[in-house]
């Protein structure tokens, strides 16, 4: 079994220890250390009574769960505090297949539930449905492995006194894989491949308008990726792209699972936002981009969500369809503390034709950028402004 697979088995493996009667915190550790066991001994290789050695397993899953229930059992003889569990080891079913039901949706809802914290609900439903392990998910997120390990050890504390059968709601979890997605390419573990992975699993299992409206929006996204950056690792913008660079084969997928969507007439955010990439998607070069209709699903958009961040873009989108005055104009309603308030700013400012305002702006949003390749962007934008000022 290689990584991919136990991976794709970690879920049910998982549901089916809870099934038993295992509380969410310490199956998930008994799921872990049967992976770890899985990688050291190569099980595919060997029977579950024999690790290292014997005949082939024929039911992986099946051997995970096994070992795995042992696990679980050896933490709850060791626990003489958790005494009610110790009449689980009397009740240690027979070895054999494991049942096909799939939980997975299940622990998508549960590693969701509103008691915890978006930043605590990514990681446990990174680890426990999308199978990383805590270092993977550390290195991924650019923070110590033991603070991961803290993170993830408090939410499963929280989530083990509820009800297998009262997770969050669907928003919920749509909200964490959007997160995951969000946090960005790069390190150990390709967080925004995962969450499409993820995603994609979901909307096998969920049949909803809005789970395909995430899953399209993803696609269309990321099918812009190789053009993102020029070889020296420098951001280029959207305007600047190569577009044959664009994965076309992604961006045919995102718009077809998108219209399927669309065509059930249960608008919602992730729709909308799907709607609005993938008109720059279908754009053949950007002066020919559709803003009149992109101002007009922000619009949309609005009905939904009244976040600050989907304001500023649309003031961009109004400032392409309206003029770079009606841009400013609709920039100046909104709060100037915003992240990239001053770099659309900037834009505007330059596309109005005021150079001198738009280098001035540019140079003060590179101090303020979140990170080093969008400060680099900016500072060339004021130096190219600064070059050719009389």
């Amino acid at each position: 079994m290689d990584e991919l697979l136990l991976r794709r088995l970690t879920p049910s493996v998982l549901s089916i220890l809870v099934r038993r009667g295992a509380d969410f915190a310490a199956a998930e550790d008994a799921v872990q250390e049967a992976l770890l066991e899985a990688l050291r001994v190569r099980p595919a290789t060997s029977a579950p009574d024999s690790p290292g050695g014997g005949s082939p397993v024929r039911d992986p899953q099946g051997w995970l769960v096994t070992v795995a229930w042992r696990k679980f059992l050896d933490a709850t003889r060791a626990d003489s505090a958790r005494r009610r569990r110790e009449d689980l080891v009397e009740e240690q079913p027979a070895p054999g297949p494991a049942g096909s039901a799939d939980d997975t949706l299940q622990l998508y809802f549960l590693c969701a539930h509103p008691s915890l914290t978006p930043s605590s609900a990514v990681a446990l439903t990174l680890r426990a449905v999308g199978g990383l392990t805590t270092r993977q998910i550390a290195r991924a997120y650019l923070v110590p492995e033991a603070t991961m390990a803290q993170r993830i050890s408090r939410a499963k504390r929280t989530v083990s006194g509820v009800r297998f059968d009262q997770p969050g709601d669907l928003a919920t979890v749509l909200r964490v894989l959007y997160l995951v997605f969000n946090e960005g390419y790069g390190g150990d573990i390709d967080l925004v491949a995962e969450a499409i992975r993820l995603t994609r699993q979901l909307a096998a299992a969920v049949d909803h308008p809005e789970v395909a409206g995430l899953l399209a929006l993803m696609l269309l996204h990321h099918a812009r990726r190789a053009a993102r950056t020029a070889p020296d690792g420098s951001l280029v913008p959207l305007a600047e792209q190569d577009r044959g660079q664009w994965d076309t084969g992604a961006i045919a997928e995102g718009i077809a699972i998108l219209q399927a969507a669309l065509a059930r007439d249960r608008l919602g955010e992730y729709q909308a936002q799907a709607a609005i990439a993938a008109l720059h998607a279908d754009a053949p070069t950007a002066e020919e981009t559709d803003w009149m209709q992109i101002l007009e699903w922000y619009d949309e958009l609005t009905r939904f969500t009244d976040s600050p961040i989907v304001l500023l873009n649309r003031a961009v989108a109004v400032g392409e369809a309206d003029g770079p005055r009606a841009g400013l104009a609709a920039l100046a309603a909104l709060d100037d503390s915003l992240p990239r308030h001053t770099a659309v700013a900037a834009h505007l400012h330059e596309r109005a034709g005021d150079r001198a305002t738009a280098a001035r702006l540019y140079a003060e949003a590179a101090r303020k950028a979140p990170n080093l390749a969008e400060r680099d962007h900016l500072t060339r934008q004021a130096a190219r402004l600064n070059a050719s000022a009389p």
